[in-house]
């Protein structure tokens, strides 16, 4: 098995990930899509000819000098091939539609920002919850291996006379209690491990384990707590996409009532013409210039209509930024307020710990001389062992409400070397 560390697991995640993967594809997309819209203010030229053979030509019927006559018009062969060239000279709406473009591909840059930091805040995670599983899973390991020693020392005292058959009984239900927990445990770290690399866009059959332990986070909690007091939501991924929207909603506010403005486009051609009876004919060019000028004058009030939509529209999203200001607010409350008192768990957790395991100890001691019962080494391993699963329970809590508030706050994921 290969062991990962958290950093190394979020930089897979960020170059492996499908989501990451469409993200930058969008943002290629829309670059294109910007590129197509600036085409508009080049010239567009373009080449075309055509051919046409008379079948049967006309016939034009006078009169002359009294007498009636039928004359063809035509000839049986019509050539025409030339160049048109457009483009416009002032078009105040297409400035406006280029303004627009460019939004859009700073909103789907944004929009990928957004993914690698979600997907970030998930790797962290996923990597805590594998490392409070495998505690869990050491936890419920060491219970074990101490009701199975507990019980081959009782059965060598049953053996021989110097124990119950009540205490035999019993230390042999605690091993048979104690099993199961180990096989579940031991599932849970399998099936986050299997999490962990299904955010992170790898094979799932990649044999995979991760370094360190949730002690290891320990020395962050007092340090963060006093950090998140200073929190800003001006790199909020979230509400940056929305005021992207409401100016881009403002930038269509203003193309739409562009459309009130006249606009003036030139447009060349260069033509070459051949008519014959046979493929012996002479090519005559002609050519010209012009000047288009389109002058708006009433559509039913379309624009006008369309304006107010669009004003209407910006009046909602504005009043969805202010909720989502206020949730934002509201979720950095909850989130430090769980940050609080995970560390106060945890503090009351490691106390508890070290009383709980010289308990145990003392306990362990006295049963083997005699004077305590079964019952009450029991008693001690279960006040061990919730207080270790309490310890690793606040750590872990801590650490994902920390993820979430770097999430909160826009926090981008800074490479080690990079730091």
């Amino acid at each position: 098995q290969e062991k990962i560390t958290l950093n190394e697991a979020i930089e897979i995640a960020l170059s492996e990930s499908n989501t990451i993967k469409i993200a930058d594809m969008t943002i290629e997309k829309t670059g294109y899509a910007k590129k197509g819209a600036y085409s508009s203010l080049y010239p567009n030229i373009s080449a075309s000819g055509s051919y046409q053979r008379t079948l049967k030509k006309q016939v034009m019927a006078m009169e002359m000098n009294g007498q009636a006559m039928e004359i063809e018009v035509g000839m049986s062969n019509n050539v025409s091939a030339g160049v048109t060239a457009a483009m416009p000279l002032v078009n105040a709406q297409l400035w406006q539609s280029l303004k627009l473009s460019a939004l859009d591909v700073e909103l789907a840059i944004e929009q990928a920002r957004s993914s690698r930091i979600s997907m970030v805040s998930q790797v962290k995670q996923a990597f805590y919850s594998v490392l409070l599983a495998k505690e869990a899973y050491n936890v419920y390991k060491e219970v074990y291996d101490n009701a199975l020693k507990n019980f081959e020392d009782i059965e060598k005292k049953y053996n021989v006379g110097k124990a119950s058959e009540f205490e035999y009984l019993r230390a042999k239900v605690n091993v048979n209690n104690a099993e199961p927990e180990v096989f579940s445990a031991e599932n849970t770290v399998t099936l986050a491990i299997w999490q962990l690399k299904a955010i992170m866009g790898i094979d799932l059959a990649t044999e995979l384990d991760v370094e360190g332990s949730l002690s290891d986070y320990s020395n962050e909690m007092v340090a963060s707590i006093a950090s998140s007091d200073n929190v800003s939501f001006e790199n909020n991924t979230n509400l940056l996409q929305l005021q992207l929207q409401d100016e881009m909603l403002s930038r269509t506010i203003k193309m739409t009532k562009f459309q009130y403005i006249p606009t003036l486009s030139a447009q060349f051609s260069y033509n070459y013409m051949a008519l014959g009876n046979t493929f012996d004919m002479n090519w005559n060019p002609y050519s010209m210039v012009a000047l288009s000028l389109n002058i708006p004058i009433f559509d039913g009030f379309s624009k006008r209509n369309n304006i107010r939509q669009y004003q209407k529209t910006q009046d909602i999203l504005r009043l969805n930024i202010e909720d989502v200001e206020r949730n934002l607010n509201i979720a950095l409350e909850n989130y430090r307020n769980e940050m609080n008192t995970s560390v106060k768990r945890y503090t009351a957790a490691e106390t508890t710990l070290e009383m709980a395991q010289k308990s145990y100890d003392i306990s362990q001691k006295m049963y083997e001389v005699g004077k305590a019962t079964l019952v009450e080494l029991n008693d001690a391993q279960l006040a061990l062992t919730q207080a270790q699963l309490n310890m690793n329970q606040a750590i872990f809590q801590y650490m994902t409400n920390k993820a979430a508030i770097d999430e909160l706050m826009g926090v981008e994921y800074v490479k080690e070397e990079n730091k």
